[in-house]
């Protein structure tokens, strides 16, 4: 048995297609733990809702901690229940480390999937990592260097986003199952996974659509969203004086894609996600300003993309907390929509940033299924 813990939707996600390439290699795995939709559609009984563990932000964690501490002891007592032969935490590390530490003394095998950004906020956390895991695999391609220069094995195996379908999308498809004519511009708008970053992000880009209208008429906002709060954003966006386009399915998102002349991004992942689908960009983030003063005196990195950090140059603008403001949205998306050149320039420059993310052989996920099988066979 292999017993795996995921603490959010993209976690979710990339939890169900690990199970997915461990089953192809031995079909007979059994598996338990913590995961969403995606993972349950895999096969897995969630312990308990994945909503639980997501939350981001100093101030959104602190009122949570009585019930994650709670989750905490009541996942690591399952564990030992089921006595698996391999723990595998996904990403989330505020909870997922602290299982891995609680679970030592199981003396189970424990893998960790998707590397601590030790690199980019808070490089001294580093020192309390020897003896989590006895695997540590990577998405990115420079993070086995950083972790070598402190003494910690780690295994780079690809990006997730490489198998997700975004560059496989249908343009045409979209528009007419939602009749969008030909002649219109389509906008997407990725507010994040997290009540608390839709919360925040929305009203900014409801203002943006408002200040947007005169500069690029008749435009139609798409939201794609993961299930936690698609009703949220459903309600929230209900009022818009331009109403957007709610998608929740991954074929709608990526059909949504592939007709758009821009996007609006939140920082993380869904910046890859539409490089990789060839998708003019603009990243933007707000926290609660506490937590952002914080985050200051942490962050190592100079750019909060991924896009813009694997290129280590500015590809695409980034309007981050004091910069996350209506205006600036407007006038720099009305440049992506009608100047061709700007978008090429994004567009030229993605090649580059996606290659750097597959791994020496096959998809991310059968790379990763290949060192947890190797950490499950280990004897002893």
């Amino acid at each position: 048995m292999i017993y795996l813990i995921a603490g959010e939707a993209s976690g979710d996600v990339l939890g169900a297609r690990l199970m997915a390439a461990l089953r192809a290699a031995r079909p007979d795995l059994k598996f338990a733990g913590v995961g969403g939709g995606a993972m349950a559609q895999a096969g897995l009984d969630s312990l308990f809702p994945l909503r639980e563990l997501s939350l981001m932000g100093l101030l959104e964690v602190v009122p949570n901690l009585r019930r994650l501490r709670r989750r905490l002891g009541q996942t690591v007592a399952d564990i030992a229940a089921h006595r698996p032969q391999v723990v595998v935490t996904i990403d989330s590390p505020g909870f997922t480390l602290r299982v891995l530490r609680a679970a030592a003394p199981l003396g189970i095998r424990r893998a960790h999937y998707v590397a601590p950004q030790a690199w980019a906020w808070r490089e001294r956390r580093v020192k309390r990592f020897p003896g989590l895991w006895d695997s540590l695999l990577c998405l990115l391609p420079f993070e086995p260097a950083f972790f070598a220069r402190h003494g910690l094995a780690a295994t780079f195996v690809g990006h997730p986003v490489l198998e997700c379908g975004a560059d496989r999308g249908d343009a045409g498809r979209f528009r007419e199952k939602f009749a969008v004519a030909a002649d219109q511009r389509i906008v997407t708008l990725m507010p994040g996974s997290r009540s608390t970053e839709v919360g925040r992000l929305l009203p900014v880009l409801e203002q943006t659509l408002v200040l947007l209208a005169d500069r690029v008429p008749g435009l139609v906002p798409v939201v794609p969203v993961a299930a936690p709060v698609a009703r949220a954003v459903t309600e929230a966006t209900a009022a818009w004086p331009n109403r957007p386009i709610v998608v929740t399915s991954e074929q709608d998102k990526h059909d949504a894609f592939a007709a758009s002349a821009a996007a609006i991004t939140k920082s993380g992942t869904s910046t890859l996600e539409l490089a990789l689908a060839g998708v003019p960009m603009l990243v933007t983030y707000r926290v609660n300003p506490l937590t952002a003063a914080i985050a200051r005196q942490l962050v190592l990195v100079k750019y909060a993309s991924l896009v813009n950090i694997l290129a280590d140059r500015e590809i695409v603008p980034e309007l981050i907390q004091e910069r996350c403001r209506p205006d600036l949205l407007a006038a720099m998306l009305a440049e992506l929509i009608t100047d061709p050149a700007a978008a090429a320039r994004q567009k030229q420059a993605y090649a580059a940033v996606i290659d750097s993310l597959k791994p020496a052989a096959g998809l991310p996920s059968q790379a990763a299924a290949r060192e947890i099988l190797a950490l499950l066979d280990q004897p002893g």
